[in-house]
């Protein structure tokens, strides 16, 4: 009877090879199969049958055939190789469970501010945690939240929901983005709401409501100031691509400055209260470190920027 002597360290590796070639019954295609050379593969069935101190193959027979010890190592071989793929992956699912998850909502105009720096922070600080990143309205946060499908939101809405903790960060002024050959364009200085009466405004998001939109409308609402038009499109992009196309002017976070576009200049406005706030969004209670994480990121990032938190 075959029996692995005490002093043989046994080597998945070799057993591989050895349980290829059982099958392929051929070095060359054995060798094919593993994606290596065949002198390397012959060295090691050798090795197998000096360290057993038994003949494995029949290299007479061709095709190659197995000796009775060969059929045995074979037989115990393939089992030993299934029960460690087994425990590979059982291995690999209590890693996938142990591996910590977080999700993470933003609305587009968030992109343009410090939020990237924030995630990029965050990464390098928890290399371990696989981050999942989805652009959705505050509204659509909100229902993600809730779900677990996000652990964190960053949006621009306010709202009191019971089962959701909200955090102002900061309040960010707004601007108007404007088509290059606007009138005010050229100006250099600060514009009043009033200013934009006899422009088409372009506002974003279209659906769900309540949204920013909203919060830009009610901004003309309270100057009793009426555009001559409002149109109504879904994303941030698209917003600044009618600009572009001089459909309308559009109110936007002054962080969207950021975003280079042809045929598009931006200014400031000079009005108190017209800002955008930026609103981090919890589960009400998560007391989660990487909440706890990302929270003093931001705080750090803002004292580094001079950034007043909460205001």
């Amino acid at each position: 009877m075959l029996t692995i002597p005490g002093r043989y360290r046994l080597d998945s590796r070799q057993l591989r090879y050895f349980v290829a070639v059982a099958r392929e019954r051929n070095f060359t295609r054995a060798a094919e199969k593993l994606h290596i050379a065949q002198p390397p593969l012959s060295r090691a069935i050798q090795q197998l049958e000096d360290e057993f101190g038994v003949a494995l193959l029949d290299r007479a027979s061709r095709p190659l055939a197995l000796t009775d010890a060969g059929r045995l190592l074979f037989e115990q071989a393939v089992q030993v190789l299934d029960r460690m793929d087994e425990m590979k992956a059982m291995a690999a699912r209590m890693r996938q469970a142990e591996r910590t998850l977080l999700g993470v909502g933003f609305v587009a105009s968030t992109l343009y501010g410090y939020l990237p720096e924030v995630i990029r922070r965050y990464r390098a600080a928890r290399p371990g945690v696989e981050l999942t990143l989805l652009e959705m309205t505050t509204i659509e946060q909100v229902a993600a939240l809730k779900e677990g499908r996000i652990d964190v939101g960053f949006g621009r809405i306010t709202f009191n929901d019971p089962q959701i903790d909200r955090t102002l960060l900061r309040n960010e002024t707004l601007c108007v983005a404007l088509p290059l050959t606007h009138p005010l364009s050229s100006r250099t200085g600060l514009l009043k709401l009033a200013e934009l009466a006899g422009d088409a405004l372009v506002v974003y998001p279209k659906a769900p409501r309540p949204s920013y939109a909203d919060q830009v409308l009610a901004l003309f609402r309270e100057r009793d100031v009426k555009p001559q038009a409002v149109h109504e499109v879904r994303e941030l992009q698209t917003a600044l691509g009618l600009v572009a196309a001089e459909t309308g002017v559009c109110i936007v976070p002054a962080a969207v400055e950021r975003l280079r576009r042809d045929n598009v200049v931006y200014r400031r406005l000079d009005e108190p209260g017209a800002v955008a706030p930026v609103i981090m969004s919890t589960r009400k209670g998560d007391r989660s470190p990487e909440i706890g994480l990302i929270l003093k990121l931001v705080k750090d990032m803002y004292k580094k920027e001079g950034i007043t938190f909460g205001a």
